[in-house]
């Protein structure tokens, strides 16, 4: 095939045009906005079961996007496909979903030959479309108007900006349900537990700190030398120092080493308890991770201890450790 290069200034010009056209459409749809928005919300809020999105062609893909958000978002959800519930599929409708229909026509074959036996069971149905006079609006119990001027294909033909105001009527839904369930930041992370927001919110002091043997700890009459052979075994970079009930007395770091070597102090003779910092920061162990990173970086400190209630000992924390778990 010969090389074809796209003539710059008409590929821009039709790219602003695109965008122009879909921004215009949304507009459109943001004015149009009214009471049958608000029914619609309360009828997916009223509903025992789930949202069941279902959609044909392009509207079938926006259908499977909108179907993810409000599940994430704390809606139920589910997409099933329009000529898949023709041959079984329908039997994962109950009549305690509601279902939401995507059509830009609101005839695509496919869809309407299930509408009959939706409203025979009872179901109810949210249409999404710009047939506004359509099988679709007729049969639906809410119609929510996603029509468009035109789309931005140049041949007028191709699902874009149709598809765009589907897409953004499928976000308002989702976000005007996720405000009305009272949905929190912590409901998010819950179900998005591989993403960076998951482990910041769900990742407790307890599921990332070294604990048991991992442990440096030396007792306050402990010499200096056997501190600096547990800081080495342990590979920490600081050692705890506790009383006999495991009670935080104090911390000894690399840092407080090069400090002590840069004011020439003899060393041999010195105990943990006369090296230690006494009072060191702590965090509980039911504590987010999160939030020892913060203290961290709020102390400047690279170690923290972690105590219980009582403020015995029960690990310590890095910034490695919090590097390797993907909290910072």
């Amino acid at each position: 095939m010969p090389d074809m290069l796209a003539n710059t200034a008409q590929t821009l010009q039709l790219a602003r045009e695109t965008l122009d056209i879909e921004a215009s459409a949304l507009l459109q749809l943001k004015a149009r906005l009214d009471e049958r928005f608000v029914k619609a919300v309360n009828m997916v809020l009223g509903v025992q079961g789930r949202v069941v999105v279902t959609g044909m062609g392009k509207s079938g893909h926006i259908g499977r996007k909108i179907a993810a958000t409000l599940a994430s978002t704390g809606t139920p959800a589910m997409f099933v496909h329009p000529g898949e519930a023709s041959h079984g599929d329908l039997g994962m409708i109950q009549v305690i979903d509601v279902v939401l229909a995507l059509s830009n026509s609101g005839e695509s074959d496919e869809l309407v030959a299930i509408l009959p036996v939706l409203k025979r069971q009872g179901v109810p149905l949210i249409a999404m479309t710009g047939g506004l006079t359509s099988s679709l609006a007729q049969h639906a119990d809410v119609v929510l108007d996603c029509s468009v001027d035109k789309e931005a294909c140049p041949l007028n033909l191709a699902p874009t900006a149709s598809t765009t105001a589907q897409l953004a009527m499928g976000d308002a839904l989702a976000v005007a349900l996720l405000d009305a369930r009272g949905f929190k930041p912590e409901d998010f992370a819950r179900s998005h537990p591989g993403g960076s927001l998951g482990r910041r919110l769900l990742t407790h002091v307890s599921d990332v700190m070294r604990k048991g043997d991992a442990l440096p700890r030396v007792s306050p009459e402990a010499s200096f030398s056997d501190l600096m052979r547990e800081m080495s075994r342990k590979g920490l970079g600081a050692s705890s120092v506790v009383d006999a009930q495991d009670k935080v007395l104090g911390i000894f770091t690399d840092g407080d080493l090069r400090r002590l070597i840069e004011k020439g102090a003899d060393l041999r003779n010195l105990k943990a308890s006369d090296v230690m910092h006494a009072h060191p920061r702590t965090i509980r162990v039911d504590a987010l991770a999160v939030e020892a990173a913060e203290i961290m970086e709020q102390c400047r400190i690279t170690s923290i201890l972690v105590v219980d209630e009582a403020g015995r000992l029960c690990g310590a924390i890095n910034t490695n450790d919090l590097m390797r778990a993907k909290v910072i």
